[in-house]
């Protein structure tokens, strides 16, 4: 993990706008703010690598990170997308086991990182945090396995459609309907589980069916309703 520019520490108020820190107490959320350690990364740097040893968690400030895995044939698999109040490498850290994905900065990013000793004292001393952790791990867990069953059973063009919707949720929209989240043809194709080529060529149709409008990386919603439909999503 490389580090371009320290960060003061946290205090008490600063965490609190986290919810996974919600059911701390004041003592512990401040143990939190004294143990981390933060810091800036640009567009690109690796925070860690799948296969390697996490011996800490981070929590994401600002910015925002993909999370994905590397297929036998080198290609990447996305899996979720970290932004702001997001933990992330908590699950091999309580597991003890090496990491299973790569998390990616996207746009430039301040993390901070929360030893390990640090996190697994406040699951041993607090049932409320613990409690929150396995939610949150479940609700990945439910993530990953919705996006199992859809790409099995779902068309690329329904699963783009998901897909687009999914940005929506997770980072909105401008006051333009542009998603605010800009990614390149190729993760995008990541996130579908399928070629470059099929998603250019689908968000062409996309296009052509009035459903979006593209300026570069930029992608405006104009159909919702329409998108919902094509996605087979149930809302």
């Amino acid at each position: 993990m490389k580090k371009e520019e320290q960060r003061p520490a946290f205090n008490q108020d600063d965490l609190k706008e986290y919810a996974i820190f919600g059911g701390l107490s004041n003592e512990q959320v401040q143990r939190v703010a004294e143990n981390m350690l933060c810091s800036m990364h640009k567009k690109g740097a690796i925070i860690y690598n799948e296969g390697s040893r996490i011996n800490g968690s981070y929590i994401v400030h600002s910015g925002i990170l993909k999370i994905y895995k590397t297929g036998f044939d080198g290609k990447e698999q996305i899996i979720r997308f970290a932004k702001k109040g997001d933990l992330i490498a908590f699950r091999s850290v309580i597991s003890d086991e090496l990491a299973c994905t790569t998390a990616e900065v996207i746009q430039e990013a301040s993390l901070c990182y929360i030893p390990g000793d640090t996190l697994t004292g406040l699951i041993k001393a607090n049932p409320d945090f613990a409690m929150d952790l396995m939610k949150l791990t479940c609700r990945e867990l439910g993530e990953s396995n919705k996006f199992l069953t859809d790409i099995a059973q779902k068309t690329v063009r329904e699963r783009l459609a998901e897909i687009l919707l999914l940005l929506m949720d997770t980072f909105e929209l401008d006051e333009d309907n542009t998603l605010q989240i800009s990614l390149t043809r190729e993760e995008l194709a990541n996130m579908a589980g399928t070629a470059t080529e099929s998603v250019i060529r689908l968000l062409s149709e996309f296009k052509a069916d009035r459903l979006i409008e593209l300026n570069g990386r930029k992608i405006k919603l104009l159909n919702i309703p329409q998108l919902i439909k094509t996605g087979n999503v149930y809302v």
